[in-house]
């Protein structure tokens, strides 16, 4: 079973709880998932490779570390995911972006690929899946499957809200993705929105109805 994180962290509480009142407007909404986006991957990039490197300082040489191991591969699952790139870019500059979009057919109700473009060399890279909610997860679940259909398998998905429930089918469909979120809401209504949550984050965060 995949692990799930719940960040505590005072200053990314304190900023969710900015961005959940709904008098805050998308400028500053914008902004604030871009700080915290950037405070999250600090926390899910903890357990990097490192290797030992001798380099000459000013005063003499020395050894220290620096990383190495798979490099970085960024997937902001379209449109709301985009909001959280800039900031984890602010502190992994060389993460190659790749991006996936999908719509949930008005007949089945399955997710189904619209886009989809990864690096070339994403099968090789630690992949971070990005989407500001987690709501029922069937949407998370479906990008994880076709990113996995690519040959990617290093994965872990990073999301600012969760719910109960898209946390229980990631964890059931993709036990081998860690799970990495800001908060961990109560439910889901029975419009499919996160309970406390903060309503619908690329509306918010694009100025859209």
């Amino acid at each position: 079973m995949s692990k799930v994180v719940v960040f505590d962290h005072p200053l990314i509480q304190h900023k969710l709880s900015i961005m959940r009142d709904k008098n805050t407007g998308c400028k500053e909404f914008r902004e604030l998932l871009d700080e915290i986006s950037m405070l999250m991957v600090y926390e899910v990039t903890r357990d990097l490779q490192t290797e030992e490197v001798e380099i000459e300082t000013p005063i003499c040489v020395t050894k220290t570390k620096m990383l190495a191991g798979k490099p970085i591969g960024i997937i902001p699952i379209l449109r709301a995911g985009l909001g959280m790139v800039d900031g984890i870019l602010n502190l992994i500059p060389n993460a190659k972006v790749g991006h996936i979009g999908l719509y949930r057919d008005p007949k089945t109700l399955n997710p189904v690929e619209y886009y989809c473009k990864l690096p070339e060399d994403a099968e090789h890279r630690e992949l971070i899946v990005l989407d500001p909610m987690l709501a029922t997860g069937g949407s998370a679940s479906a990008a994880i499957n076709f990113i996995k259909q690519r040959g990617c398998h290093n994965i872990r998905s990073v999301n600012l809200i969760a719910a109960p429930e898209g946390i229980a089918r990631l964890q059931k469909d993709h036990p081998d993705v860690d799970i990495y979120v800001a908060a961990l809401d109560d439910h889901l209504n029975d419009h499919g929105y996160i309970v406390p949550g903060l309503g619908d984050a690329g509306d918010r965060l694009f100025g859209t109805k």
